[in-house]
């Protein structure tokens, strides 16, 4: 399995605004195309104004094949313009767990 981390650093004060419009339309396409959502969270302490996405996948061939349906889905590219403009900067990870790790 893997684990990608897609954090996304936001203009200061648009948290609020980015989740409104992931929870009412984003969440819904993603969850239906990318499959095992491990989590959604956004930062308190630490570097601010961030929302970090994680996604797992069982190799990177599936990771690939479901982020090219999503790109490909026209309900994405829909949504895309009204969070775009929220975003300053996205960081992309994957992350292997360990071989005691929980998820494993």
């Amino acid at each position: 399995m893997i684990v990608e981390q897609r954090i996304y650093t936001l203009h200061p004060g648009k948290i609020p605004e980015y989740m409104n419009h992931y929870r009412i339309e984003g969440r819904a396409i993603q969850e239906e195309i990318l499959g095992r959502m491990i989590g959604c969270y956004y930062t308190d302490f630490g570097p601010q104004n961030q929302i970090i996405h994680m996604w797992g996948y069982q190799s990177y061939k599936e990771r690939d094949e479901r982020r090219t349906r999503l790109f490909a889905n026209q309900a994405w590219k829909n949504f895309q313009p009204k969070v775009r403009p929220l975003i300053l900067r996205q960081e992309n990870k994957t992350l292997i767990p360990a071989p005691w790790s929980p998820d494993q």
